[in-house]
């Protein structure tokens, strides 16, 4: 809001004054031949040393006006060459102006009716334009702003509520204007008042405290976590750092565990079987195929390779003919009850 500065102009009345010189004579005596007394010289009080004061026929009137003495004829406008005398003017500059040239070469225009602000009104002024007091009005309602807060725009002034009206930036929160004097919190191309920069869940006030902002709300922390933050899919805590992710499916690192033994997982070969993870080693023993020559479970874990023949499965190591321990991997054999040899050790047997 703006402050408005008066301005006032001093005018002086000068009056005339008829001053009356005192004489006293001073007799000098003197004696001549004859011996008489006489007269010889009369002498003034006042010394005259200006010859026109001598000759005045006014007898001695003059003005006083700026603690100096005047001739009657001499205290004139400074612009004009008017007399003064028995007039009011205005001092500026340390120069006397009769009322007339003063305001024409000095007063200020009204921005309202644009006519001269005289020296008998006051003039107010803003930022360098000036009015009339009873032209100072609010440009929309035309109410006067003597006295009142007011606002300026585009050259132009209002009264508080028309510029709040109009111009006055509003809360994001609660759409209302931001008053002279509230207290602004922003973030970014947004502004809300104190109370209404809040959490949208929980409508604690934020503050200085920390936030999330998320689309077009504001949450204080503890209700973005509750609302956003990701949980394990073991514990439903939510997972602050260190997760693992596993079939899109979040967990702590601690809560990855086998599902039988509950060894860790994290960083470790695992499988699964309906959808829950387990470590190698109980994956085999719980439900891998086991080889027929070694009993041992064939997991396939980390690319191994197993045979399988009718309802029997072997690792490919232990795929060899029982009698000459040749690999059958890729060749032909021949079942010998619960043993598989070779074509030849089969002739052999066979002799």
């Amino acid at each position: 809001m703006g402050d408005v500065d008066v301005m006032h102009t001093q005018t002086v009345e000068v009056k005339k004054t008829r001053k009356v010189k005192k004489t006293t004579t001073k007799r000098r005596e003197s004696s001549d031949q004859t011996g008489e007394v006489s007269i010889t010289e009369m002498e003034t009080s006042e010394l005259v040393q200006n010859a026109n004061a001598l000759d005045d026929k006014q007898g001695g009137e003059y003005t006083k006006a700026m603690s100096k003495d005047w001739h009657s004829g001499h205290f004139c406008c400074w612009q004009c060459d008017e007399s003064l005398t028995g007039q009011r003017y205005v001092l500026r500059d340390e120069h006397p102006y009769c009322i007339k040239c003063y305001e024409n070469v000095f007063a200020n225009v009204c921005e309202e009716c644009n006519k001269t602000i005289g020296i008998d009104s006051k003039d107010l002024s803003y930022k360098d334009k000036h009015w009339h007091e009873a032209c100072f009005l609010c440009n929309k309602c035309r109410i006067s702003l003597v006295d009142k807060q007011f606002g300026s725009k585009a050259d132009k002034i209002y009264c508080g509520n028309c510029y709040d009206a109009q111009f006055a930036s509003r809360c994001d929160g609660c759409g209302e204007i931001f008053r002279a004097g509230t207290k602004k919190m922003e973030y970014k191309t947004r502004q809300w008042h104190e109370k209404c920069f809040c959490c949208c869940v929980c409508k604690t006030a934020i503050g200085t405290k920390s936030f999330i902002p998320r689309e077009q709300e504001i949450y204080c922390a503890g209700c973005y976590e509750e609302k956003y933050a990701t949980r394990c899919i073991k514990c439903k805590k939510i997972i602050t750092s260190g997760g693992v992710t596993y079939k899109n499916e979040p967990w702590h690192r601690e809560c990855f565990t086998c599902t039988h033994c509950q060894v860790s997982l994290a960083g470790q070969r695992f499988t699964s079987r309906d959808e829950k993870p387990y470590c190698a080693d109980c994956f085999g023993e719980l439900f891998a195929k086991r080889c027929t020559s070694c009993t041992k479970p064939i997991t396939g874990i980390g690319g191994t390779r197993f045979i399988s023949f009718e309802d029997r499965h072997w690792h490919n190591d232990c795929f060899i003919c029982a009698i000459c321990k040749t690999s059958l991997v890729g060749r032909g054999f021949i079942t010998d009850e619960q043993d598989v040899i070779c074509p030849e050790c089969a002739k052999q047997k066979l002799m």
